[in-house]
């Protein structure tokens, strides 16, 4: 009895054994598998064939005006002198980064208006995300760095030169692109864990990284859990910088009770103040809100808003608000007109 009992026992360990080597095997199968699909479709923004060329000429001219605008800002301050101040050096870094931004998602979206096939490899997909990613999270440092340059230039005035020089900009500068492109470098590495083997179809106009998880064979829960960690990170940690700031700002300006000191401070940072309503505006209303049944098309309005509109925006606010950028633009209009006569 004790030998049969003992040969039972034996069975049901070899049975226990096989099945989990069945299981393993038909995993390893599955991620072979998983591996071979490495082409993805961007459904883009619309359905209707007849609206493709309209959107294509709307969103060229809009790029077109985008690239000119950004580019044009960043000219403009390099050529002048008196803009070789840590305010306009964060400006045309605000610019370059917009300008990134724009080039990373509107030149594949107006390709794939052209043609049918809106087919992208999993490595372009891969180098899209990257490049969005570290443009956005780049975008987020620069607005808190503006945002304590306008702290330190209202508040301490007389302290401004010594505390906010060159060396200390350029420093945060390559601080925020640096944390930027390390942001991204994390949700890259988790990416690769993933596979993908039912669906190839990408609700998106650009490889955005949730509709990636959305068709993922592989459980997405560390990677979701890592978006909420570090993105809800930066963006807490940008916004209360950007609020303890103008806070502060306020509260100096008013102690001051001079209408003339409160009409340039609020001349010099109305135009940041708008530009980072629209940036984190966006980016809390698309993380924020409810979820709902048409949640994907509303993530890629608020996607195109803050990766197309929101780069066009930028330079006209912070040209037409600025008096100095105004001023440079001119003689540096006057002085082509005047060589060209």
């Amino acid at each position: 009895m004790y030998f049969s009992t003992l040969e039972s026992l034996m069975c049901k360990r070899i049975s226990t054994i096989s099945q989990k080597i069945r299981a393993t095997l038909r995993e390893d199968m599955e991620r072979e598998n998983a591996t071979l699909l490495t082409e993805f479709i961007l459904t883009g923004l619309i359905y209707k064939p007849k609206l493709q060329i309209p959107l294509f000429l709307v969103f060229l001219v809009i790029y077109l005006i985008t690239m000119v605008g950004n580019l044009g800002l960043i000219a403009l301050i390099c050529n002048d002198s008196h803009l070789h101040t840590p305010m306009y050096l964060l400006l045309g870094n605000l610019a370059f980064v917009d300008a990134w931004m724009s080039s990373t998602v509107t030149p594949k979206m107006l390709v794939n208006f052209l043609i049918k096939s809106e087919k992208i490899s999993f490595s372009e997909c891969i180098i899209q995300f990257f490049s969005f990613a570290s443009s956005a999270s780049t975008e987020c440092f620069l607005l808190a760095t503006m945002a304590y340059d306008r702290y330190v230039a209202i508040c301490k005035p007389l302290l401004y030169p010594v505390i906010m020089t060159n060396r200390l900009c350029i420093r945060l500068l390559v601080l925020s692109f640096v944390g930027g492109m390390l942001h991204a470098s994390i949700h890259i590495g988790l990416l690769f864990r993933l596979t993908f083997c039912n669906s190839n179809i990408i609700h998106h106009f650009y490889c955005d990284i949730m509709p990636l998880f959305k068709i993922s064979c592989t459980d997405p829960s560390i990677n979701v859990l890592m978006v909420f960690i570090s993105s809800g990170s930066i963006q807490v940690f940008t916004i209360l910088t950007v609020l303890v700031s103008y806070t502060l700002v306020l509260f100096t300006v008013l102690k001051k009770k001079s209408v003339q000191g409160i009409r340039k401070a609020f001349s010099t940072c109305g135009s940041h103040l708008l530009s980072v309503s629209l940036f984190f505006g966006s980016l809390l209303f698309m993380y924020m809100r409810p979820r709902s049944a048409q949640v994907d098309d509303q993530d890629m309005m608020d996607s195109l808003f803050y990766t197309v509109i929101i780069p066009l925006l930028n330079p006209i606010i912070y040209s037409l608000r600025n008096k100095k950028v105004l001023d440079s633009l001119a003689k540096m209009l006057k002085r082509n007109v005047q060589i060209s006569h």
